[in-house]
């Protein structure tokens, strides 16, 4: 029985000075009860957290996840000092028989466990998207649904895919939301021109996320001077629909952060950092397949820097940037980061709490990670 001691223990709703007792992976009390250990931590005044969750990131450390289970390992492994304990490895748009690869490399990952961190499964951007909200993503890869191709996917690896982004207008009749939901893989509206009634179809199959809501998410258009509602006003509308938002402080200004979590809540509303790979290196000036970029201002540009090119954020980095500049408490950033991705993912993690896994950290006032454990094991 380890037993963690802190006068900041953060709970789902409130700050509490105790202690948190955890042994076979699995939180077995958080009280100020002077109970029987095997071995005590005494954090202080430093904050004791539920581990950071990452919906969706790219890589990091120079490892990109749609590279192979070496780059799965090494990429997860950094964002972990990081504090993320819980990680969906997302793989861009890309010819569909790459994407399987990668999808193939992180299920021998999840299998052998030969990542520090969870690796929960991974988080498909493509290649189902939209082409006029392309992004960064590659246009020469954007399809619309192929269901032989997802259908094989998922017949064979449907553990190791958590999570997938798509556009919902070319989903008319909502046949991949629907297959892939019923598979147990979270349906995200992503990189998309929906208007209304394609998110409606989207969310009668299954559909309950927007992927980084205002980065490539449509907005209101007019049809023969009709106004027709965009990604950003159904995600407002829709009290059902969790949302996703780069928190890096650069993608959105305070402001918008702000009016998103106004509109949705803390409840509904996930940070992510949708990292590239250059997180955590000393890159300033490159090339990503055929864009050159560069790094300042705390993020990836294009060259010209007429539009981000990425985010090179890591998930203490979106706490930090909720709290100081948002001006959020710690409680609720960290809700965010932790709470809203467990329930989008329905995982017994997130929090401090009898019965949930074991996967907590300790940071200081400035959100510098100090220790990591996962599933009760200190890394």
């Amino acid at each position: 029985m380890i037993r963690i001691k802190s006068e900041n223990i953060i709970l789902k709703d409130r700050l509490f000075d105790g202690f948190v007792y955890f042994e076979d992976g699995i939180i077995k009390e958080v009280t100020n009860k002077d109970l029987p250990f095997d071995k005590e931590i005494d954090a202080g005044k430093d904050y004791v957290s539920p581990g950071f969750i990452d919906l969706h990131t790219h890589g990091g450390a120079g490892f990109d996840f749609i590279n192979g289970e070496e780059d799965v390992i090494k990429g997860s492994d950094f964002h972990l000092t990081h504090g993320t304990t819980s990680i969906l490895p997302t793989i861009s748009a890309a010819p569909f028989e790459k994407m399987a690869k990668a999808v193939i490399a992180v299920d021998k990952v999840m299998k052998d466990k030969s990542s520090k961190a969870n690796i929960i499964g991974a988080h498909l951007e493509g290649p189902y998207l939209s082409k006029d909200q392309c992004g960064a993503q590659c246009t020469d890869f954007i399809t619309n649904p192929k269901k032989d191709e997802y259908e094989n996917l998922v017949n064979n690896y449907k553990d190791a895919v958590a999570r997938w982004s798509y556009a919902p207008e070319n989903d008319k009749d909502g046949e991949f939301a629907k297959f892939i939901t019923e598979n147990g893989i979270v349906a995200s509206a992503g990189h998309t021109n929906a208007i209304y009634d394609d998110m409606k179809v989207g969310m009668e199959n299954g559909l309950n996320l927007v992927t980084h809501l205002f980065s490539c998410t449509s907005t209101i258009t007019r049809d023969k001077g009709f106004r027709r509602l965009g990604v950003i006003e159904t995600a407002f509308l829709e009290d059902d629909l969790y949302v996703e938002i780069i928190a890096d402080g650069k993608h959105l200004p305070p402001e918008l952060i702000k009016l998103i979590i106004k509109n949705k809540g803390i409840e509904k509303t996930a940070l992510v950092t949708d990292s590239l790979s250059l997180a955590g290196t000393d890159a300033k000036q490159g090339k990503m397949v055929d864009t050159e970029y560069i790094i300042e201002d705390g993020v990836c540009k294009l060259l010209d820097r007429s539009a981000f090119a990425g985010s090179i954020a890591t998930s203490d980095r979106l706490v930090r940037v909720i709290r100081d500049e948002v001006g959020f408490d710690i409680v609720s950033a960290v809700y965010m980061m932790t709470k809203v991705p467990a329930n989008i993912l329905g995982l017994k993690k997130g929090e401090i709490k009898e019965s949930c896994d074991a996967d907590i950290i300790i940071f200081d006032k400035d959100i510098n990670v100090k220790k990591v454990f996962v599933m009760g094991s200190e890394k």
